[in-house]
């Protein structure tokens, strides 16, 4: 109630002037400490918010990179892996190539085999054949008397001339010029070939001392101890019997030589000569 005797309405709105000064006097401390206590949890709130969040991307970035790293290491693994599976498979694909190169070839291939391969056929290695070692002068000849032996023995076997035409050609050399490749003094131009002497004998050359003007060939061929045999050999060859005949007979129908016993002489150095060159079954 009022001093006027007015009653005092509670549901009239209180005064304004009032209830201002309450509110800043006493609640305004109390709101502003509220306010900045709040923005102080705010903000470290947000702190928080941030610092969580950068360590999540943090973490996130670093499971990255190590996944990378993974898959990287990985791959590299499964590369080697194949390279090594690969070798191992050309490895067994070379060995059964191997294989299939040193297996003998089907002697009646079958309708469904494949045809060979001629790579995969084994070849033959190529051996060069061993030159014959010369033999040592035997029978109390020298070095170019064996040459020459050697050189009748070799021709007589190329024309296939029985063991016992070798023997009566190297005898009747051993006669007509002891197994020298002669020159004629009469013939200068015999002098132009290669030789081991000089005789005087008319114009008679060569190991069997054969002349050119009795028909035997040109003076420069005669000098060649192999064409020199071949015409001894040929014309004994002609000989009838001469296989069966004494050796100094069947030399002397082929030389008519002023002195026919001489040959016989030779026969066993010639026999033993032909041995070492051409050793029998050879």
């Amino acid at each position: 109630m009022r001093d006027d005797g007015t009653l005092d309405d509670p549901y009239a709105p209180s005064s304004p002037t009032a209830e201002t000064e309450e509110f800043t006097s006493a609640e305004r401390t109390t709101a502003a400490s509220r306010l900045r206590a709040y923005a102080r949890d705010l903000s470290g709130r947000r702190r928080a918010q941030v610092a969580l969040a950068t360590g999540v991307v943090c973490c996130l970035g670093l499971a990255a990179v190590v996944q990378v790293r993974d898959q990287d290491a990985g791959a590299q693994s499964r590369e080697k892996t194949a390279g090594v599976e690969l070798a191992e498979r050309a490895e067994r694909q070379a060995a059964s190539r191997g294989l299939d190169r040193s297996a003998a070839p089907s002697a009646t291939p079958s309708a469904s085999t494949t045809p060979a391969d001629p790579d995969a056929t084994p070849r033959a290695r190529k051996v060069a054949p061993a030159k014959p070692t010369r033999p040592a002068p035997v029978a109390g000849l020298d070095k170019a008397q064996m040459e020459n032996a050697e050189a009748i023995v070799r021709a007589g076997r190329k024309m296939g001339v029985p063991r016992r035409g070798l023997v009566i050609a190297v005898a009747t050399a051993m006669q007509e010029s002891n197994l020298y490749n002669v020159a004629s003094g009469v013939l200068p131009e015999s002098q132009d070939y290669p030789h081991q002497g000089v005789g005087w004998d008319h114009d008679s050359v060569g190991l069997f001392q054969q002349r050119s003007s009795s028909g035997w060939g040109p003076v420069g061929r005669l000098m060649d101890p192999e064409f020199a045999t071949r015409q001894f050999l040929t014309a004994l060859e002609q000989v009838p019997g001469w296989e069966q005949m004494r050796l100094t007979d069947a030399a002397q129908a082929v030389q008519v030589s002023a002195y026919p016993e001489y040959y016989q002489q030779h026969e066993w150095r010639a026999t033993r000569v032909v041995d070492a060159i051409a050793p029998t079954g050879r």
